[in-house]
């Protein structure tokens, strides 16, 4: 399996690229400010992008799809019904910010918890709910391959922010012991900002999980 990251935008977000080395399908993971570097990839390595999936809808993690859909503009953009109002309100939430975005293309296909979506037999991934950073988060694990697409639930040494609307503290803090701590120790975490870390790691040395900070 191919794994690129793609950092940029005004929050420093992390876009990923996923694909199956041997029919070169590959994914958007969260398209945001470095969407463009996201598609030039995917042009230069002769991919074949068959979906956009997200981990939420927050402005930061949708604000490159216009961008993809002018380079593909048929792929399916995949997102959990419960965070359809924030996707909504894309330009909405750039105001609060001070920053200007479009209205996005409507979503062809909502995520359903405990689903695997298969795009080839490399390239599968098993969705887990984990809400309390937004309120249709999800996470996208592939375990033959020993990594999770995490988005803003838990980064390297912290957790997603809960104070934004639809966050709480107390349900993001169950979805990372349910569904990301219940994961094997070597698990990679690809988060939405920052370095990539493992379950293990974060286990023993974050402090929002060891009990040095408990909100």
């Amino acid at each position: 399996m191919i794994v690129r990251c793609f950092e940029g935008g005004p929050f420093q977000e992390n876009a990923y690229l996923v694909a199956c080395e041997e029919t070169r399908r590959a994914v958007a993971v969260d398209p945001g400010g470095a969407a463009s570097r996201l598609v030039r990839s995917v042009a230069e390595d002769g991919l074949e992008l068959v979906a956009v999936l997200l981990t939420h809808a927050h402005l930061d993690h949708v604000d490159g799809i216009p961008e993809v859909r002018h380079f593909a503009p048929d792929v399916p953009i995949h997102l959990h019904p419960a965070d359809r109002p924030l996707y909504d309100a894309a330009p909405q939430q750039a105001q609060a910010f001070g920053l200007v975005a479009p209205a996005l293309p409507a979503p062809d296909r909502e995520i359903v918890v405990g689903e695997t979506l298969e795009f080839s037999p490399e390239l599968r991934f098993e969705v887990r709910f984990a809400p309390g950073h937004a309120p249709g988060h999800v996470v996208f694990v592939a375990p033959g391959e020993g990594l999770a697409l995490v988005g803003d639930v838990v980064f390297a040494g912290s957790i997603g922010r809960t104070d934004l609307p639809g966050g709480d503290f107390g349900t993001l803090m169950r979805s990372i012991r349910e569904e990301i701590l219940t994961l094997p120790d070597d698990t990679r975490l690809l988060p939405g900002h920052g370095p990539q870390t493992t379950v293990g790691r974060e286990r023993t040395s974050n402090p929002f999980l060891t009990g040095a900070i408990t909100g």
